[in-house]
């Protein structure tokens, strides 16, 4: 099974990967608007950096309920 196939699995039917996958995309367009500013303050700098961290965060969480996943249809 195709990685694609099992994020859409998971979305529909976990919860937590489906909060987990949205947050991750509303960390992206708020990431990719900050982006499009010529200039950011120090303040702006560090919300960046947070928002950055937060996202890795998510998608490092989400990779690991993929793997599970994977090894829970491996099993079988």
């Amino acid at each position: 099974m195709k990685e694609e196939d099992i994020i859409e699995i998971l979305k529909r039917e976990n919860e937590e990967f489906r909060k987990l996958y949205e947050e991750h995309r509303h960390l992206d367009s708020l990431l990719d608007e900050m982006n499009k500013k010529p200039y950011l303050t120090p303040e702006e700098e560090l919300e960046k950096k947070r928002m950055q961290k937060e996202k890795l965060y998510k998608k490092d969480k989400m990779a690991e309920m993929i793997r599970q996943y994977k090894m829970k249809g491996d099993s079988k």
